[in-house]
């Protein structure tokens, strides 16, 4: 057969369309399986890595306000716990980059620098030094805790 191949335009601009649609919704659906991933990655381990240094501070508190002859080192352990907990919450969500959502990302952020400047405050702390500043970093805490877990998915 002789001839000369066209293209139907109506048919090439369905076809146009239909592939732009198809490109859209895998990248969308891509885009949420990175974001539900961030979340999960985040979220999951976050009362894991955080509930030691919950418990560390405590006792440290509880040794403190006893006078106990361990405080110091109650004191020493909570500091490094509250650290490492900072260090492995900000490591996880710098590693989930842009995936994980702005306000989540942010009460993590949060977190860390709460979690931080408590271990400073804890760190100044001997049986003699006022609470003040210890109480209101606590309190920074725990307000950031409670934050990350009302913005995580339950489990």
């Amino acid at each position: 057969m002789a001839g000369t191949a066209t293209v139907d335009p109506a048919v090439a601009a369905a076809y146009r369309s239909e592939a732009a649609s198809s490109s859209a919704a895998a990248s969308s659906s891509k885009a949420a399986a990175a974001a539900d991933k961030a979340v999960a990655d985040n979220c999951d381990p976050f009362r894991g890595t955080t509930g030691p240094a919950v418990t560390k501070f405590n006792d440290f508190v509880s040794a403190h306000d006893n006078n106990a002859p361990d405080q110091d080192d109650k004191r020493d352990a909570a500091v490094q716990t509250l650290q490492d907990a900072a260090r492995t919450v900000e490591t996880r969500y710098t590693d989930s980059g842009a995936a994980l959502t702005p306000d989540l990302h942010q009460k993590l952020v949060d977190y860390v620098n709460a979690a931080r400047a408590l271990a400073d405050e804890s760190g100044k702390m001997n049986h003699t030094a006022p609470v003040g500043p210890l109480n209101d970093a606590s309190q920074r805490v725990n307000d950031a805790l409670n934050a990350v877990r009302a913005a995580c998915p339950p489990k």
